[in-house]
């Protein structure tokens, strides 16, 4: 259609919420069990399946979904989802010519092995909450590839050891100074990692992870947070100081505020050491985010 005032700027399509669920055997009785959801998109040439209606070129999304459960069960990698990624990516360009980017998404859902009379039960797992392990990927023909790992919707709270005062005051402002206060945020932290230097099949991922995690919940812990800005520094900043193959961080933190409520009408003390009745309040929600990179 030479004479279009439009042309095809750019494509991408795939299949998106695959669900995979996988039992490993390690031996009869103690499996692990690792659940993902997952999204490829593809990228190449395909300009024709949209513009000249030709499905020549298109690999079924139904294939690619097909693909996953294979790659899933032929796969030593499933439980490190940056390699079972990577993984996906390599699949997609060795066996298609004309696709040249594929884009892998993968969050892994948290199955926690029950403890019975302080033992872990080998085969049976809990939900542990809406905290997911995710990845993005992008793997391309000319052997460039980029990783993010992703650590979400970790839900945590301090009842003490936060405050937040000396803040720039305006008309406006009607937020009174706090020097004790609950502290409660739904974790996101994002990282990347330098793969100029370090080579994909070295990096401990799953080592990293477990890192960003116990960094970020003992930071949140001990830290006398004087903002959520400070302490998520010095997070992102620890991150850095212990894992080498991290280039940079990123955390996004919503302030969840637990406002006082007023129990002036019942005669019941409700102020200063007596404060310890709150209202959770979902939003308005402060925001705060911040990115710590390798110098």
């Amino acid at each position: 259609m030479p004479n279009s005032v439009a042309y095809l700027k750019k494509q991408a399509y795939g299949k998106t919420k695959v669900r995979i669920t996988k039992v490993i055997r390690h031996t009869k009785n103690w499996h692990d069990v690792v659940e993902l959801t997952a999204q490829v998109l593809l990228d190449g040439k395909f300009e024709t399946s949209y513009t000249e209606a030709d499905n020549s070129v298109v690999v079924p999304t139904d294939t690619v979904k097909n693909t996953l459960y294979v790659l899933a069960k032929k796969s030593e990698n499933v439980q490190t989802i940056e390699r079972f990624g990577y993984e996906i990516g390599q699949h997609f360009i060795n066996r298609y010519s004309h696709v040249d980017d594929v884009y892998i998404k993968l969050i892994q859902h948290r199955w926690t092995r029950v403890e019975i009379d302080g033992q872990l039960h080998p085969h049976s797992f809990l939900r542990d909450g809406d905290e997911t392990r995710r990845v993005e990927l992008v793997v391309s023909r000319d052997g460039k590839v980029s990783i993010e790992s992703r650590l979400k919707d970790l839900l945590v709270l301090k009842s003490t050891g936060s405050s937040f005062t000396n803040f720039h005051r305006c008309e406006n402002t009607t937020l009174q100074d706090a020097t004790d206060r609950i502290f409660s945020t739904s974790v996101d932290a994002k990282w990347t990692y330098n793969l100029e230097k370090s080579k994909i099949e070295e990096i401990p991922f799953d080592e990293i992870a477990s890192s960003v995690r116990e960094i970020t919940l003992s930071t949140f812990a001990t830290d006398d947070s004087a903002s959520v800005q400070a302490t998520m520094y010095q997070m992102g900043e620890k991150v850095l100081g212990q894992n080498v193959d991290v280039s940079e961080i990123s955390y996004a933190l919503p302030n969840k505020h637990y406002l006082s409520v007023n129990l002036k009408p019942f005669n019941l003390p409700n102020e200063g050491k007596d404060m310890n009745i709150f209202q959770p309040i979902s939003d308005p929600s402060g925001y705060i985010t911040a990115t710590i990179a390798r110098r």
